[in-house]
């Protein structure tokens, strides 16, 4: 098994360390400067080593993962130069997921396990919002209602907003208009496909760490081609993943190679318009899950994108060539040729501008952790296709799959929306055979204060009435309101 990943060749051959991968790493560069081919050859690179790897596929090239690579004059070209007497073409064990099911297994996770704080930043909701949707979480919590999918999430919402009354002296205030705005958001995620991502059967960290029968570490490919068309579910789906490695893993300290390697790719958009308080939780992931056997690389055009504190944390580096045409570019120049440890007689600034397609300057840390002096060298070429796959041989792959099978039907069990739903359709049954006489106020009394008003009283015997009247129809519902409200918390009194 090997332990280190051939990068490429200048001077001398720049290698990344399997015992310093998860320190992390950076892969810079214009459009068209060879970024997605590096993630390429590193993700191969760590499949060989045995490390199962994450990332997301945007333009659909990186599916060439899954083929065997075919000869080309410009690869034999620069397998010569580079003298790879041992490369071959092969394939690397891919498994394809895809957010809307449609070019890999359907990806999904639940409500609960995505948590308030990252789906107020997927909703884009400000800060008052944010408190009315943890309350939401809380409440659902308390009463052990499980928030599976998106009808769970819109039900609880319009419970806290029915309740808002009794709720707010004890969680605090619940505006009507922040209910609004967080069932606007929810439309509208559902509008953009948003709801297929939540659900069960829900994808785990096992279904990502797998090895394939030669030992090989699985690639795990993101179909994100249509995903990325709505970059906060994508930079949100990224980052909940993030955050359930580091909330799973045990610790392993620095092992002879990670235990998963994470590529983000277009990491700009997990930072545009971010709340400091999101920013804050990735840096300390980011900081603290390495110790899980985790590598995170982030892969975006210009290293100006990557909050510095996040940016000092990545030891491992790749710099494709810049442009610097405008004074942002020159700054982001800049900056790059700051991270590296300098290598006598090479002007990195003046490199980075220089670099063709295919190069890059490359720094990774030794033995010790240090970072080696940059080197310019020539990327190694992967031994998988090059390039798209065609629908077919995506086929082939999801059906051998070791997952196939196990996401494709999805599955509703007993949740929020079912239980709210079940106790409205209740109360309007037992609502109507009071009006008819059929059965004495005092049960509907009971039902209503039994199931959720233990604490909350009378107003809450209102809200429910009212709530019914709505599922039982308008006119029938204004002579609940009239006739039966007031006999029922007469009764109660």
């Amino acid at each position: 098994m090997e332990h280190d990943i051939l990068i490429g060749t200048g001077e001398i051959q720049a290698r990344l360390l399997g015992r310093m991968a998860n320190r992390h790493g950076l892969i810079t560069g214009a459009t068209g400067t060879g970024k997605s081919v590096t993630l390429q050859t590193l993700a191969e690179g760590f499949s060989r080593m045995g490390t199962p790897v994450f990332l997301a596929d945007i333009k659909g090239d990186l599916a060439g993962l899954s083929q065997p690579g075919t000869d080309h004059p410009r690869i034999r070209e620069r397998v010569e130069k580079l003298g790879l007497d041992d490369h071959t073409f092969e394939a690397a064990p891919v498994v394809f997921w895809d957010v809307y099911g449609e070019l890999g297994h359907p990806l999904r996770t639940t409500i609960s396990e995505m948590g308030p704080l990252l789906l107020a930043r997927l909703l884009n909701l400000n800060e008052i919002q944010t408190g009315v949707l943890n309350i939401a979480f809380r409440l659902a919590d308390e009463e052990g209602l499980l928030l599976l999918d998106l009808k769970d999430l819109r039900a609880m919402v319009q419970y806290v907003g029915e309740h808002a009354k009794e709720l707010t002296a004890t969680y605090g205030n619940v505006s009507a208009a922040s209910v609004g705005a967080i069932q606007r958001a929810l439309l509208t995620l559902e509008d953009a496909g948003g709801d297929r991502l939540f659900g069960e059967p829900a994808i785990s960290l096992d279904d990502l760490i797998q090895t394939d029968p030669q030992g090989r570490g699985v690639i795990n490919v993101l179909a994100a081609e249509k995903l990325y068309h709505s970059p906060r579910l994508y930079a949100t789906l990224l980052l909940w993943l993030l955050a359930e490695l580091f909330e799973q893993l045990p610790e392993v300290g620095d092992a002879e190679r990670p235990k998963l390697v994470f590529f983000f790719d277009e990491a700009h958009l997990l930072f545009d318009d971010a709340p400091k308080a999101l920013v804050d939780t990735i840096e300390r992931v980011v900081r603290l899950i390495r110790s899980k056997g985790v590598g995170v690389y982030f892969i975006t055009q210009n290293p100006l994108d990557v909050p510095l504190p996040i940016l000092g944390q990545l030891g491992n580096r790749i710099q494709h060539a810049l442009r610097a045409f405008t004074p942002r570019d020159q700054k982001a120049v800049q900056v790059a040729a700051e991270t590296f440890r300098p290598k006598p007689g090479l002007n990195t600034a003046q490199v980075i501008t220089q670099l063709g397609v295919g190069e890059a300057l490359v720094s990774c840390l030794d033995a010790k952790g240090t970072p080696q002096p940059v080197e310019r060298v020539l990327i190694a070429p992967p031994r998988s296709r090059i390039g798209p796959i065609t629908p077919e041989e995506r086929q082939r792959v999801i059906q051998h799959s070791p997952v196939y099978g196990v996401f494709e039907k999805q599955v509703d069990r007993e949740s929020a929306y079912e239980i709210l739903h079940q106790q409205t359709e209740s109360l309007a049954a037992k609502a109507g055979a009071v009006l008819e006489g059929k059965e004495d106020s005092g049960g509907l009394l009971d039902g209503l204060l039994g199931q959720s008003g233990r604490r909350r009283g009378d107003s809450l015997a209102q809200t429910l009435i009212k709530s019914t009247a709505r599922a039982i129809g308008s006119r029938l519902g204004r002579e609940i309101v009239r006739g039966v409200l007031g006999a029922i918390l007469g009764k109660g009194k």
